[in-house]
C-alpha cells in the first residue's frame, strides 16, 4: 500500500487490539503525505503526521501524536509509542538541507518522547537503529548515531552526535554520552553516567565522568557465555585496568589470550580491534 494516495483523513477501518492497545489500521486523524510508502499490515495512531519520503515495513505500530519525517526507513514489527519525534533534521547549524537518513530496523520498541535526528553530510549521512533494541522514553539520538542490536537504553538516555554504540550495550538512566564517542558491545552504564571517552566492551562504568567499575559478567552469564570465555574477560579486565600498562600494551597483551582461551577468539579479537581505533586525544574510561 502507497497511503499517498489515500486522502489525508483515510476513513479506514478501525479494530482495537486489547493485548496491544493499539488499532489496526489507519487512524482518520492521522495524516499520511502522499509518497510515503507503508505495508498494508502498518498501524498508525490518532493524529500522527507521516511524511512522504518515510518507508514502513510489516507489521510495525505507531501512537497518536508521533511525527516521522525525512528520509526515514522504518523495519518490521516495531512498536512505536506515542509522542515521537524520529527523521528530523540534525541539530547541527552547518546542515543545509541534505538528504539524509535515518534508518530502524526491525523489532524495536521505541518508547514515549524519544527524538532521533537523521544524519548529517559530514557523518555519513545516516543515523542507524539496528534490530531489537528497547528504548525507553526521552531518549535522544542527535545525527549520525550508530546503534547496534539488542541493547537497553533506560528512560532519559541521551547520545550527542556520531555516537557508536554495539550490541548489547545497556545503558542506565539519564547517561549522557559526548560527541564520537564510542561503546563497546557488552558495556554497560550505571545511572546517571558522563561518558566524555570511549567505553570498552564489556566493561561496566559508573559516574561523573564515568569511571570502570568491573566487566560486566552477569550480563554476560545471561548470555550465555562459557566459563572460559567468562575467564578471558577478567583477563582482559586484568590487562587494561589492573597492570601498569599502556593501552597499546594491553591490546597487544589480550591479543595473546586467543592461545589461551580458544573459546574467547571472537571476543578477544573484538577488544582488539576496538582498543585499536581508540583515539589518544579521547582515551578510554579508566
Amino acid at each position: 500500500m502507497t497511503p499517498g494516495a489515500l486522502p489525508a483523513a483515510s476513513a479506514a477501518t478501525l479494530v482495537a487490539d486489547p493485548v496491544a492497545t493499539t488499532f489496526t489500521g489507519i487512524h482518520p486523524t492521522a495524516i499520511i503525505e502522499p509518497g510515503a510508502e507503508l505495508h498494508p499490515s502498518v498501524s498508525i495512531g490518532p493524529y500522527t503526521v507521516v511524511g512522504p519520503h518515510v518507508r514502513m515495513g510489516a507489521g510495525t505500530t505507531v501512537g497518536a501524536h508521533c511525527v516521522i519525517e525525512g528520509h526515514t526507513t522504518i523495519g518490521c514489527d516495531n512498536r512505536i509509542f506515542q509522542f515521537n519525534s524520529l527523521g528530523a533534521i540534525p541539530q547541527d547549524k552547518k546542515y543545509a538541507g541534505e538528504p539524509c537518513e535515518l534508518v530502524i530496523g526491525d523489532r524495536n520498541t521505541i518508547r514515549e518522547f524519544c527524538t532521533f535526528n537523521i544524519g548529517s553530510p559530514s557523518g555519513g549521512a545516516v543515523t542507524r537503529v539496528g534490530n531489537d533494541n528497547w528504548i525507553m522514553a526521552y531518549v535522544h539520538l542527535a545525527h549520525d548515531c550508530q546503534v547496534g542490536s539488542h541493547t537497553i537504553f533506560a528512560n532519559n538516555s541521551q547520545l550527542a552526535g556520531h555516537v557508536q554504540v554495539g550490541d548489547w550495550v545497556i545503558l542506565g538512566g539519564f547517561t549522557v554520552v559526548h560527541q564520537f564517542v564510542r561503546l563497546g558491545a557488552h558495556s554497560m552504564t550505571a545511572m546517571c553516567s558522563l561518558l566524555f571517552a570511549d567505553l570498552p566492551p564489556f566493561v561496566m562504568c559508573q559516574g561523573q565522568p564515568a569511571a570502570a567499575r568491573s566487566m560486566n559478567f552477569e550480563g554476560l552469564r545471561r548470555r550465555g557465555f562459557s566459563a572460559e570465555r567468562l575467564a578471558a574477560v577478567k583477563a582482559m579486565h586484568k590487562h587494561i585496568y589492573r597492570e601498569d600498562l599502556t593501552l597499546e600494551q594491553g591490546r597487544l597483551r589480550i591479543a595473546e589470550l586467543a592461545g589461551r582461551f580458544p573459546e574467547s577468539v571472537p571476543d578477544v579479537e573484538m577488544m582488539s580491534s576496538f582498543l585499536a581505533l581508540v583515539s589518544p586525544q579521547r582515551g578510554i574510561v579508566r
